[in-house]
């Protein structure tokens, strides 16, 4: 059976809904198989055809959540890489990815453990647990002003920039300064454990168009 699906939004971009055909298991060459997966604004991964999508159809396996998300990058192959453009390697089975924002969203912040390279918190991500960390960097956080989110750096092989989960986005966001021109820009600072670091917003750089016009816009 042909699946339909309809993308409004992959990365960020806003683009014009538009159809796409395929068969989850599909083989275009011998010994390949092809799976498609989607990766809601909580992190939460799905099979991409899954109708319904909550905590209940998601997958919650720490191991599998591990082997997928450790090999997760960005699509470099010329197929479906504009409507999946991250890509799960594993073998000769090719797992496609779209997702709402974002493929890394961060979740919890943790102590490192002794198999993190850093001796500072980190961030989780992606329902891993202490198995799918990043080191926290509290200057390089960034939010966009309008529609609230808030992001940090990621991966470069999934492109640099990972969102914070809503709820931790909420309670980060009590701890953000303004500067002159109020909540209607984006923070200048932070306040983290104690001590005001000035964001350095570097990640605009690495914002989509459409986020870059909100940033101007403000």
């Amino acid at each position: 059976m042909w699946y339909i699906i309809r993308r409004s939004s992959v990365q960020g971009l806003r683009r014009a809904h538009r159809a796409l055909s395929y068969v989850q298991g599909q083989a275009p060459e011998p010994k390949v198989r092809e799976y498609f997966y989607y990766i809601d604004h909580q992190g939460q991964l799905f099979m991409d055809d899954t109708r319904i999508k909550n905590f209940v159809t998601c997958f919650k396996d720490k191991k599998f959540l591990e082997f997928f998300f450790k090999r997760l990058k960005i699509n470099d192959m010329t197929r479906y890489s504009e409507d999946f453009p991250y890509l799960s390697p594993c073998g000769r089975e090719r797992n496609f990815i779209r997702c709402d924002d974002r493929p890394i969203v961060f979740s919890h912040i943790l102590e490192p453990t002794d198999s993190d390279d850093t001796t500072g918190p980190v961030l989780s991500y992606n329902g891993g647990g202490d198995k799918l960390t990043f080191p926290f960097s509290p200057d390089k956080l960034c939010m966009l002003p309008r529609s609230g989110r808030v992001y940090h750096p990621a991966p470069a092989k999934v492109g640099g920039v990972g969102l914070v989960k809503s709820s931790l986005a909420i309670e980060l966001s009590r701890d953000f300064r303004f500067g002159d021109e109020g909540e209607y820009a984006p923070p200048v600072g932070f306040l983290w454990r104690g001590q005001e670091v000035q964001l350095t917003n570097e990640l605009w750089d690495l914002m989509t168009d459409e986020e870059k016009k909100e940033l101007r816009a403000t």
